[in-house]
């Protein structure tokens, strides 16, 4: 019989219970007690939902990101957090600076953030040092077992892998990070152990690093790590997902476990290669339903695919989802406004389980007994296929006539920049932000009253321009240089502009965590894209009518666009990236027809786009950059094109990011200490950048001394006559009460900045 599981479930509840229970928290406004209850009852919810399963996860839920879980269980916490404080408070300590404001506690420095793989979900970077040590703090965890046993659930317990955590960390000192591995394997042995005196028999451990690259000494750290917990009294699931294994394969499936995850839907060439080289007591367990995109999974063909490995491995093999669910929004059922046909082609959290409980019953008891739902499935298959509103003819033949010179700027950036200079007249070490000012409960507010219909337009149009005029008047009182509108009637930088553009459709409990409590919405790309209308330029006009600033207009890029949507899986994804670039080019030059003169054209996830295999990544960053080129190239030379990235480390693709040729990017760098601009010390960067000073994912409030001492280390990489001064990040989940004083301190920074380039 085949065995079905899942690597993770989606841990912040149907209706986002857990982030609103994190920030009353955070607000000092309820109690652990509170918090800890509602996690709870979400914890039950997930197992509930698995039960149709033969395994429950257990593990999978966290309070903020599961490799910062990993780093408290294993006693790596950064040292500045304050160890007096209760474990939970320390935890929120490092991922957010500072816990509840009911607690009494000194701010700290919050732990860096980054993507995590080639998604769109954020972890904690774990800190090492040559001297770091690790301890065992396995209550809470445990906890967690022992609670799913109460309640009946057969548990698999998930962890990260113990070399994949270590890979995804930083060294802050010259040490090597691999180093450490020794010092930390004893502390999973001992969780291990520990796991099986609570009657655990399997324990899913992940080593997602297995679908890199990987050097000789990791693949050796591997041998070591899994010699070592092999000892232990359970039996190991390594779990690899988001790619193939290609050169790890032999590795992979030689590894001393009892079993192996591998992800099918990326890797399904490797499939015979690894039932070949798999030991005969091992068992396989192959991700067959996509964990990542939200399209029903053709279930007939996968139980045909399937046959022959079943009746090769019988009771070795185990089903599940690609990779955790944590990617995709809970449960369909809660859309009931979305439109009926295209709303028959998803599949979410909740309805990928059902997926693979009618594969699995398929294979162990034969088509029969699923037959209705394998015809059903059927039938929403082909009508995606042959549905009239996927693909449009003018798109189709617009893409054809796309020649390499719309790419193109008119002159190179160093003539640009002398018409630019002449235009807007901007002081050394210029300051602006990154686009967004806070979206408030007025704004909510008025933005759910006009979606209800309890708003006409012109309504809701005067309760924006009047948060566009505080935006602006606030910037102005502070002393900003470069002006934004505050996009207080965007809520979302993707999915505003996907609800104006046809080929999109939306969900509205789709929601899908993208770190500790921010949730995304992603909208879903079923069909071929065009903009029937302009979409930012009134805002913006109106916004530029307030003020003799330059206002910069405010668009997200064709590759961010792509990333943080669902994608179509039926074109390659370059195809769909060069409509979303044909349909915001359309926006920037209508921007710039209105006398819009500064655009900034975001691609905050142009990194994470990136394949996992180095070799593969320049097909990518060909088309990615070409995509952004198309996008902004079509305007007159004083035209000034802002880009933004964050989040993102991209020292390893600067030459791509030089090839977007935008006169401006700016780019996070407060959490790594300017550490991301030690690329500069070796490529000279051509035009100018502007490093994230403010760190907006925290609630502290940045001094003059500290922003001046990141711009000096600036300075001495990149010439100060190109650099700009902002925050890292928009301000949208910042509260005015922090945003205008930090805002403050910056135009304080750069005006001493001035001062001291002039003496």
């Amino acid at each position: 019989m085949i065995t079905t599981h899942t690597l993770g479930f989606p841990r912040i509840g149907k209706k986002r219970e857990l982030k609103f229970a994190q920030e009353a928290y955070w607000r000092g406004e309820s109690m652990v007690a509170d918090l800890e209850s509602i996690a709870a009852t979400i914890r039950q919810q997930n197992w509930q939902s698995q039960k149709k399963l033969d395994f429950q996860t257990v593990g999978d839920f966290s309070f903020y990101d599961h490799v910062l879980d990993t780093s408290l269980l294993v006693g790596n916490l950064p040292k500045r957090t304050q160890s007096d404080l209760p474990e939970l408070d320390q935890y929120f300590q490092a991922a957010r600076g500072q816990t509840s404001k009911a607690v009494e506690q000194t701010p700290v420095a919050a732990a860096e953030m980054t993507k995590w793989f080639d998604t769109n979900y954020h972890y904690l970077v774990p800190e090492f040092a040559a001297d770091t040590d690790f301890e065992l703090h396995a209550n809470r965890y445990l906890s967690y077992v022992r609670e799913a046993k109460q309640q009946g659930v057969n548990a698999k317990p998930v962890l990260l892998g113990p070399v994949s955590y270590i890979w995804l960390g930083k060294s802050k000192d010259d040490s090597n990070k691999v180093d450490l591995l020794p010092k930390l394997l004893p502390v999973y042995s001992a969780l291990l152990a520990q796991l099986a005196e609570e009657g655990i028999e399997w324990v899913q451990i992940d080593e997602p690093i297995l679908v890199t690259e990987l050097e000789d000494d990791w693949q050796q750290a591997l041998n070591q790590a899994y010699l070592a917990l092999n000892k232990a009294p359970v039996k190991l699931l390594l779990t690899t997902y988001f790619g193939s294994l290609k050169t790890n394969l032999r590795l992979a499936c030689e590894l001393p476990t009892a079993g192996l995850h591998i992800d099918t839907l990326n890797a399904a060439e490797e499939v015979v290669d690894v039932i070949s080289h798999l030991p005969e007591n091992k068992v396989l367990s192959m991700g067959v339903i996509n964990g990542r995109n939200v399209w029903k999974t053709d279930l007939n063909d996968l139980v045909a695919g399937l046959a022959p490995i079943h009746n090769r491995l019988g009771d070795r093999l185990w089903l599940a989802p690609s990779c955790s669910l944590l990617h995709v929004p809970v449960d369909l059922n809660s859309e009931t406004d979305l439109d009926a046909e295209v709303k028959d082609w998803l599949s979410f959290a909740e309805q990928k389980l059902e997926e693979l409980t009618i594969v699995a019953t398929a294979l162990n008891e034969g088509r029969d007994a699923v037959a209705a739902e394998l015809a059903a499935n059927a039938k929403s298959i082909a009508a995606r296929q042959t549905s009239s509103r996927v693909h449009r003819n003018d798109v189709q033949q617009r893409l054809q006539s796309v020649t390499d010179d719309i790419a193109n700027r008119q002159q190179p950036y160093a003539e640009r920049t002398k018409l630019q200079q002449a235009k807007f007249n901007l002081p050394m070490y210029p300051t602006t932000t990154i686009g967004s000012f806070p979206q408030t409960t007025e704004i909510r507010q008025a933005r759910q009253m006009f979606r209800k219909g309890e708003l006409d337009f012109p309504a809701y149009q005067g309760k924006m321009q009047a948060q566009i005029q505080r935006a602006i008047a606030e910037q102005e009182q502070v002393g900003l240089d470069v002006l934004v509108h505050g996009e207080a009637e965007r809520n979302d930088m993707v999915e505003y502009f996907g609800e104006q553009l046809e080929g999109y459709i939306f969900s509205r409990f789709g929601w899908v965590q993208s770190y500790g409590s921010r949730c995304v919405k992603p909208p879903i790309i079923f069909g071929d894209i065009a903009r029937p209308k302009a979409m930012t330029v009134d805002w913006i006009k109106y916004a530029q009518s307030l003020t003799d600033k330059p206002v910069k207009g405010m668009l997200t890029g064709p590759v961010t666009m792509l990333n943080w949507s669902f994608v179509r899986d039926d074109q390659p994804r370059s195809a769909t990236c060069l409509q979303l670039a044909l349909a915001i080019r359309d926006e920037v030059q209508d921007l710039e027809k209105a006398g819009v003169n500064i655009i900034q054209i975001d691609e905050a996830a142009l990194r994470e786009g990136l394949p996992l295999r180095r070799a593969e990544w320049q097909d990518y960053l060909n088309w990615a950059v070409r995509c952004f080129r198309i996008t902004a190239n079509g305007v007159e030379n004083e035209t000034q094109i802002h880009t933004h990235m964050c989040y993102s480390e991209f020292n390893d693709i600067i030459e791509s990011i030089a090839a977007m040729d935008a006169d401006v990017i700016t780019i996070e760098t407060s959490r790594s200490d300017m550490e991301l601009l030690d690329v500069f010390n070796a490529f000279s960067y051509p035009n100018e950048i502007g490093p994230g000073v403010y760190d907006i994912h925290s609630p502290n409030i940045p001094k003059v001394e500290y922003i001046k001492s990141l711009m000096e280390k600036a300075a001495q990489r990149i010439p100060a006559e190109r650099l700009w001064v902002n925050p890292d990040c928009g301000l949208k989940t910042r509260q005015w009460a922090e945003v205008k004083p930090a805002l403050q301190t910056m135009v304080e920074a750069a005006k001493q900045l001035r001062q001291q380039h002039v003496a």
